[in-house]
């Protein structure tokens, strides 16, 4: 996938409306956990929307760039044995971007952005869904690049604390996903098999990740983005969290 394109379906859905489903598999049994990608929880939307006030004309570019190099370093310094958070990795990849699109980013202004990571709430369908599957008895977790206090806060932000029996940060092992490591992250914290375990992408790269990892895998696929071109694709692919309780009902 391109993810320029990626990246500006993100940025325009902030002023969007609810997008089509895409085409759904057959529903899935035996799931005893649940592990969530952090943007699949939360919404990052109001830090792009905020890049565009700054830089009104500009702002969706910059943006594009910036996100575009978030996913470059984490995959990259995931390679090379050079881990760093991910805030460290959203701060180095502002820079370049700023660099890149010839913007002056201020101090105050990077500070406004990269807080905006830590003001970060729910979308509006994944406290239904959390509650109705918690009720169901299943664990949950996120497991996501996010780190371990952008998990905490967004948490809190959104009323949920309480909710995970996990926060599964790769942060713990050093390495992004879609290192394999990553995803071992669910299976150690549960203690159960990969196949008793459903995983829950917002991207599509990640969703072939943790598909081709071995995990039961449901992709909110929330800008309505064609499948990635990586030999394996998600049990399910829904525009939201709606149906997730179905896919996972044993």
């Amino acid at each position: 996938m391109n993810r320029r394109h990626f990246i500006g379906a993100l940025v325009a859905s902030a002023a969007a409306g609810s997008v089509k489903a895409a085409p759904v598999s057959a529903a899935t049994h035996g799931i005893k956990a649940v592990a969530f990608d952090g943007i699949a929880l939360f919404d990052p939307r109001p830090i792009f929307a905020l890049t565009e006030q700054m830089f009104p004309q500009r702002g969706a570019a910059l943006v594009a760039t910036w996100r575009a190099r978030q996913f470059d370093y984490t995959w990259l310094r995931t390679m090379i044995g050079r881990y760093v958070d991910f805030m460290q990795v959203a701060d180095d990849a502002l820079t370049f971007a700023a660099d890149a699109e010839k913007l002056a980013v201020t101090t105050q202004q990077r500070r406004q952005l990269l807080a905006g990571f830590m003001t970060m709430k729910a979308w509006p369908d994944v406290a239904p869904a959390l509650r109705t599957l918690k009720q169901r008895g299943l664990g949950l977790a996120p497991l996501t690049d996010f780190s371990l206090p952008m998990l905490d806060a967004a948490i809190s932000n959104s009323q949920l604390d309480g909710v995970f029996d996990h926060l599964l940060s790769t942060d713990l092992v050093k390495a992004y996903k879609p290192d394999p490591r990553s995803y071992q992250m669910g299976i150690d914290a549960f203690g159960l098999s990969r196949e008793e375990i459903a995983f829950v992408a917002f991207g599509g790269w990640d969703a072939a990740g943790a598909k081709a990892f071995g995990y039961r895998t449901l992709w909110a696929n929330r800008l309505n983005m064609p499948t990635e071109r990586l030999g394996v694709v998600p049990d399910r692919i829904a525009p939201d969290f709606i149906g997730l309780p179905e896919f996972v009902q044993g």
